[in-house]
């Protein structure tokens, strides 16, 4: 599901990827994934509109009956002067009750962790979060990762070349 990003003449993304955590899946063994939605005040869609967010360090956490997207930041938007929101404030993620619970579930009874994956605007321009249930990777299986990706490089560079390697 590869999403480009449709900007106008003043670079403000319409529809398309914000920000995307590529780092997750080195760290983490990504499983479900699930689409959520995003509660923003006004000057965060503006400023993502910009597209300038960063998800890197950022995790979903289930509190009190409601998930919640903790360390994303999402910066100032530099024309709202005293209307502007916190960069790294917690931001309530919409998900089914359904939903809800089995992400709870999974995080407390197996120890995987929620991790943001994609932030994007949809077609309807709606921000929304591509979050996965990830498992912590150890450091040899992080290698073996290092190990598949390098060869698959080779491999399609041998390929490029006519097999003449």
């Amino acid at each position: 599901m590869a999403q480009k990003n449709d900007k106008n003449k003043n670079g403000i993304i319409s529809h398309g990827l914000v920000a995307e955590n590529r780092r997750a899946r080195y760290d983490y063994a990504i499983g479900e994934t699930l689409e959520a939605g995003l509660v923003l005040s006004g000057t965060e869609v503006k400023s993502l509109r910009l597209g300038k967010a960063q998800i890197t360090e950022a995790y979903a956490s289930p509190e009190k009956g409601e998930l919640w997207l903790i360390n994303a930041h999402i910066p100032e938007y530099l024309q709202a002067n005293r209307f502007n929101h916190e960069e790294r404030r917690p931001r309530k993620l919409l998900v089914s009750k359904k939903q809800l619970a089995k992400l709870d579930q999974e995080v407390s009874r197996a120890g995987n962790t929620i991790v943001p994956l994609k932030l994007f605007f949809n077609d309807q321009g709606r921000a929304k979060v591509l979050i996965g249930l990830g498992k912590g990777k150890k450091n040899y299986d992080k290698r073996e990762t290092e190990r598949n990706r390098d060869w698959n490089r080779d491999k399609s560079r041998i390929m490029k070349e006519g097999g003449r390697g």
